[in-house]
């Protein structure tokens, strides 16, 4: 199966229960299939600065922002396929850009000890990385997504998250995914992925079950969490 790593979208997001949840799936039975990954654990470190430059800027809401991650599906392994991710947001279109590579290898290019292959998307993350000189990994993330896709239309993505777990210790992606819960027991954090439009049946579905866009970042969410136990005396490494 081909391997996407370029993306133009707008992602909406939306905080819903589970019973809500239940109701969109119901719905969305006869437009969208579900992924061929099914559901999956996705684990993500969190690139920043010592003094969280890059989601600070971010959670002022400005016109154009960027951050940096590297991705896994599953628990990585040092020669298994992790993904080092460019994410930015202009003018609420987000542009994501990545390249695959081995988990040992991406810790080396991270750390500065070896170059990107020479390609449009490598030497971008190269420029990302020595602009910031060089981030090191600030919060690990991740979460159980379920992902469908419209029939008629593989680009419009409906994804559901649950099970958000973050910690700032042990950060490697080969530890596995464990930490403290971001979400209640009640709350979904479902995002609408497209490249156009929402699709009329969607609007209506969203508008029946009374469910409303929210501005949520996982990432922003822990930096305030661990902020706040800052403030309340407690250190972090």
């Amino acid at each position: 199966m081909d391997i996407q790593n370029v993306f133009k979208r707008y992602e909406i997001k939306y905080m819903i229960s589970r019973a809500q949840q239940e109701r969109i799936l119901r719905g969305m039975e006869a437009y969208m299939t579900g992924d061929e990954y099914g559901r999956s654990t996705i684990c993500n470190l969190y690139f920043d600065t010592s003094s969280y430059l890059l989601i600070r800027r971010s959670l002022e809401h400005p016109v154009y922002k960027e951050k940096l991650r590297l991705r896994s599906y599953g628990t990585a392994k040092p020669d298994g396929l992790v993904f080092m991710e460019l994410k930015k947001k202009y003018q609420s279109v987000v542009y994501k850009r990545r390249i695959g590579i081995t988990e040992r290898e991406a810790v080396s290019c991270l750390q500065g000890r070896a170059q990107l292959a020479d390609t449009q998307i490598g030497k971008e993350l190269d420029y990302f990385l020595r602009q910031y000189q060089y981030p090191e990994p600030a919060v690990f993330l991740s979460y159980e997504r379920e992902a469908f896709y419209a029939e008629d239309d593989r680009e419009f993505r409906v994804t559901f998250d649950e099970k958000i777990l973050w910690r700032d210790s042990d950060l490697s992606l080969c530890s596995g995914a464990y930490g403290t819960p971001v979400l209640g027991e009640d709350e979904v954090l479902m995002e609408i992925k497209t490249g156009i439009a929402i699709p009329l049946w969607m609007t209506a579905l969203l508008t029946e079950n009374h469910i409303y866009k929210t501005s949520f970042s996982k990432y922003g969410t822990v930096y305030k969490t661990i902020y706040e136990n800052q403030m309340g005396g407690i250190c972090y490494a």
